[in-house]
């Protein structure tokens, strides 16, 4: 697809400012100043939120590590680990950032701590993989790399086992949507591809994270993560099979506060509305749970499988962080 990776990141980031205005608020609340979730307008300055700044400070750790060769995880963690931190200090990061990577950021701002002891083992919050859409643009990867780093980005500050599958899968999903993956195949080639990890702890990634968990090895730490995912993708079938465009999705795949339902949410309203995109951010910013992130990741999907040519001008114009999103996307798609 033609700018597939400009596509995706311009969406996540409108995506993102569409669910700025709505993010905590029920959706009584946001009918009394939009009637209808299909005119939701994209606010004026179209300012997003830390998931977008989380996305970027990836984006550029990944930049920095495969400007030194192949991706690995020696030279993925320093950059990422450092675009995180800086993330954290940041004047800018003033757009209610998870409590999740506030505190691991602050333990990543130690130099003398191993990140697996900075990770919060215990959190699956979608701040793992609201942000993980560079590694499914990337070009040139293996599968093993884009599931390894996926999982690290994840892990350095969400350790918790969905989180990691949860991340692991977003970034697949956006990569078979830039290889042209039909929408309607995705449900089941994310379940295959979930099957085929359920138990597959990758150490050369992970180093000793799962040894900060209470379970009894590391094979049944990855699978309590992959079985949430294939959990919500079961209720996402479900929801596929009876669909229901004025229903709020929040209600049908869940808030999207954790991790597993911000993927199974946003791909609901994707799968929805797969030949509209800006149909498809709308109805995911106009819910009532973490709209922000699940819009993010519709943005993202929908960008992926349309291309830059999805998103109105004047939308892409004011979006924040434009030029930025706009570079990145173009080294990615060659140009």
């Amino acid at each position: 697809m033609m700018g597939s990776a400009t596509g995706a990141l311009l969406g996540l980031a409108i995506g993102d400012a569409l669910g700025h205005r709505t993010e905590f608020d029920e959706i009584e609340h946001i009918a009394a100043w939009c009637p209808d979730w299909r005119e939701l307008p994209l606010p004026e300055p179209a300012l997003v939120t830390d998931d977008t700044q989380m996305t970027l400070a990836l984006a550029r750790g990944l930049r920095t590590a495969l400007a030194g060769g192949p991706l690995t995880p020696n030279s993925l963690e320093a950059p990422v680990r450092a675009e995180f931190v800086a993330w954290y200090r940041s004047e800018d990061n003033n757009r209610a950032p998870g409590q999740t990577c506030l505190r691991a950021c602050w333990r990543l701002s130690k130099p003398d701590l191993r990140w697996q002891q900075a990770s919060e083992v215990g959190s699956k919050g979608c701040g793992a993989n609201m942000r993980v859409a560079p590694l499914g643009l990337i070009p040139g990867l293996s599968d093993s790399q884009r599931s390894g780093a996926a999982q690290l980005q994840s892990a350095l500050t969400h350790g918790h086992p969905t989180a990691l599958a949860a991340s692991d899968l977003t970034a697949h999903a956006v990569r078979l949507l830039t290889e042209g993956a039909e929408p309607r195949e995705l449900p089941s080639l994310l379940r295959e591809y979930a099957h085929a990890r359920r138990t597959r702890y990758d150490a050369d990634w992970l180093g000793d994270l799962a040894a900060h968990a209470q379970d009894p090895s590391a094979e049944s730490f990855t699978a309590r993560g992959w079985d949430d995912c294939l959990f919500v993708l079961d209720r996402l079938d479900a929801a596929l099979a009876r669909p229901s465009l004025e229903t709020d999705p929040c209600e049908i795949t869940g808030e999207g506060w954790i991790a597993e339902e911000a993927l199974a949410t946003s791909l609901l309203c994707f799968l929805l509305l797969s030949d509209d995109p800006v149909a498809a951010v709308r109805r995911a910013a106009y819910s009532s749970g973490d709209s922000d992130s699940i819009a993010c990741l519709t943005g993202a999907f929908a960008g992926a499988h349309h291309g830059e040519s999805a998103w109105p001008e004047d939308w892409v114009r004011r979006i924040e962080y434009r030029d930025e999103l706009l570079d990145l996307g173009a080294l990615w798609d060659g140009r």
